[in-house]
């Protein structure tokens, strides 16, 4: 038996030719990066870092972890875990407004996209420790606990209640998107305008390059390693998150389970996609939106992302396909395709 810890979906690609005047050069880009939400984190800035700018933004994502992480008995998200069937739990500003969004994008996604699939998730623990392939009655006798529609919110006190004892919240697929916002606002504050955030594959682009031109990133090729992309996409002071099967899995006795599970089944989704990228300003969004995308499949998939404004995505299958989303067919998205095993779908 063995898994896999988490590639990083999207790789950054290229060389930033920094803007050179005649009479200074401009500031050399720096970078930092932490292990933190369970992955690396990096921030790249290209025009006016300093340590202050740097310091502030990882203590907000550690600030983020410490309230949301599925993976220590302290944090908030923890308490309200423990204390399903019993008591309200009132949680930090930050754990609310999350909690809020994923349910949001719950109830948009029909259910596809649960925070509450956590009681499955420790159960299959793909990418941790313990990996391993629930029995069907232990798989079974989950399911009744994954249901978003039973949590209770006390918006006035800030309260959050899961009525039945085993319910468990997972905020794992929007947290890093979150984070990724908030460093941005950080940056911001900070005097930053040219910038990279990744986090773990979650990546936010601050403005455009020092020389006007936009940021290229490569999205990942599913099928193949670390550093290997099929497209390139040039983004302006926006987001792209990517999802698929190839992050985390587990190969046991000649099947390979991976970490995106159906909430209706308790078993790894099986989706017409391969990978999906969604492009939209807020990480927040992107990040739910990529998760639950790839859980709806074709048809549904992308008809949700077709009816949100300011949203597009990109999509690949096991065909070789590359399918994109109205909104990226109809010149928002500038892109290139870099495999020709890959085509687009007319």
């Amino acid at each position: 038996m063995k898994h896999r810890t988490p590639l990083l979906s999207i790789v950054l690609i290229g060389i930033v030719l920094l803007l050179v005047s005649c009479d200074r050069t401009a500031s050399e880009p720096e970078s930092q990066s932490f292990l933190m939400l369970g992955t690396v984190c990096k921030i790249t800035i290209y025009d006016h870092p300093s340590e202050e700018a740097f310091s502030t933004a990882f203590a907000r994502i550690r600030e983020i972890e410490d309230h949301m992480s599925l993976h220590t008995n302290s944090s908030e998200i923890a308490l309200v875990n423990a204390n399903a069937g019993k008591e309200s739990v009132k949680v930090s500003p930050d754990t609310f407004a999350v909690i809020e969004k994923a349910l949001e994008i719950a109830r948009l996604s029909g259910g596809a996209f649960d925070p509450t699939i956590a009681p499955l998730v420790q159960a299959w623990d793909i990418g941790g420790e313990n990996a391993r392939r629930p029995p069907d009655e232990e798989i079974a006798s989950l399911l009744p606990l994954v249901d978003y529609t039973k949590v209770h919110l006390n918006r006035e006190k800030r309260e959050v209640y899961l009525p039945i004892k085993g319910m468990a919240l997972d905020l794992g697929g929007i947290a890093k998107g979150y984070a990724a916002d908030e460093v941005k606002q950080i940056l911001l504050d900070h005097g930053v305008e040219q910038a990279i955030v990744n986090l773990g594959g979650n990546v936010l682009t601050l403005g455009r390059k020092p020389d006007g031109s936009l940021w290229k990133i490569g999205i990942q090729d599913p099928d193949e390693g670390r550093g290997a992309y099929v497209m390139i996409v040039e983004l302006d002071d926006t987001s792209l998150v990517t999802s698929g099967p190839y992050e985390r899995f587990l190969e046991l006795d000649g099947k390979t389970y991976h970490h995106i599970l159906d909430t209706k089944t308790g078993f790894p989704v099986e989706s017409d996609f391969t990978s999906v990228s969604i492009i939209t300003q807020s990480s927040f969004l992107a990040d739910a939106l990529s998760t639950s995308v790839y859980a709806l499949g074709y048809e549904k998939g992308l008809d949700l992302i077709n009816s949100l404004e300011g949203v597009s995505a990109v999509f690949f299958t096991n065909d070789k396909e590359v399918i994109l989303s109205e909104k990226a067919t109809e010149g928002n998205l500038v892109y290139s395709l870099t495999d020709e095993t890959y085509h687009i779908k007319e």
